[in-house]
């Protein structure tokens, strides 16, 4: 009997870690947001945006966010700064006209030994008020094999569910994509919770305002484009000076949408310059120092806690996934291309 009670437990202990991970059941799990590019990926590379270039460069703090949040990032006169440029696709070797989407991940390190990590999108909301809405518009959008099209039907069905995402939809199809890396902004999709020393919690969501004007590539322009030209101008772009982004706090007020990333706050609500970040060097994926940094956007320091956006909690498990993936394939010496190749001389 002791051996049937523990071979019974052994086996409900099983049973629950595969229904945890996704392997059972049609619960919606992170493995659910990756399907199979756990298994079948390139190794070694990101499962989205593995196209991608690392950076370095020192966040000066204005000081001006001091009083709203007690880390140590606002109140720092310089921070160090890694990060990473990436295109919204998740093959590593796309053409650069493949997406209109760039994005910058990011990691402060504060002399408290502190870290404060972040991912940032040109585009200034996200698609559905869930994570499980994401999934629903990729089906919905799905080509049918027959026709080559998404299913009319299946895309009015989605708009019925999600009437949110008409507005990403059509951001998406109109918005120019930039000729550069510097010129974009980047927008933080999800709102966090600024704490200061007297115990006032401030909702705020940020966004990267670059300092380079935008230009905007028409499709004619684009077409015309190397397949690399947005990486190959940003490498030539700081090789000849640094170039840099206002890191600007937006202030939410009573009753503006906290825990849906598919609204965005009024324009007017106000706005905090916390600091510039100057970028000085630009280096490979394969040996730069982003390569290997899981930019998961819930990590944050002491001072800033997480909303209870549901979206934001999806993208802790989906990184670390992701993340986790990526080092088994580069231990297991499977990621050689993408972690560069090793000179056996």
């Amino acid at each position: 009997m002791p051996v049937l009670a523990i071979a019974s437990i052994v086996a409900a202990l099983a049973l629950s870690l595969a229904w945890a991970a996704g392997l059972l059941g049609g619960r919606t799990t992170t493995r659910t947001f990756l399907g199979d590019s756990l298994d079948h990926f390139e190794p070694g590379y990101r499962r989205a945006h593995g196209k991608g270039i690392c950076f370095a460069g020192v966040f000066h703090s204005s000081k001006a966010a001091a009083t709203l949040s007690t880390a140590r990032v606002f109140a720092q006169d310089q921070v160090p700064a890694i990060g990473r440029f990436s295109i919204g696709t998740a093959d590593p070797h796309a053409a650069d006209t493949s997406t209109t989407t760039v994005s910058m991940a990011l990691l402060l390190s504060a002399d408290d030994q502190s870290q404060w990590r972040m991912k940032l999108n040109n585009a200034p909301y996200f698609p559905t008020r869930d994570a499980e809405g994401f999934l629903a518009q990729r089906s919905a959008f799905e080509p049918d094999p027959a026709t080559g099209q998404p299913d009319p039907a299946r895309v009015a069905a989605f708009f019925e569910k999600y009437p949110e995402a008409r507005k990403a939809v059509e951001y998406k199809a109109t918005a120019p994509g930039p000729s550069s890396f510097a010129q974009a902004q980047y927008n933080v999709i999800n709102a966090f919770i600024l704490l200061a020393a007297d115990g006032k919690r401030q909702p705020v969501r940020w966004f990267m305002r670059p300092h380079a004007p935008f230009h905007g590539l028409s499709v004619e322009d684009r077409a015309r484009l190397g397949h690399d030209f947005l990486f190959d101008e940003i490498q030539q772009r700081v090789a000849q000076a640094p170039v840099y982004w206002d890191l600007v706090l937006q202030l939410a007020q009573a009753g503006d949408p906290v825990d849906d990333p598919s609204q965005p706050w009024p324009a007017e609500r106000q706005q905090v310059v916390a600091g510039t970040l100057e970028v000085t060097g630009i280096r490979d994926q394969a040996e730069g120092g982003c390569r290997d940094i899981n930019f998961d956007p819930t990590l944050v320091p002491s001072g800033i806690a997480l909303s209870n956006d549901p979206v934001l909690a999806a993208r802790a498990g989906i990184y670390s996934h992701s993340y986790n993936a990526r080092l088994r394939e580069i231990a297991f010496g499977k990621a050689t291309d993408a972690i560069g190749k090793k000179d056996d001389k």
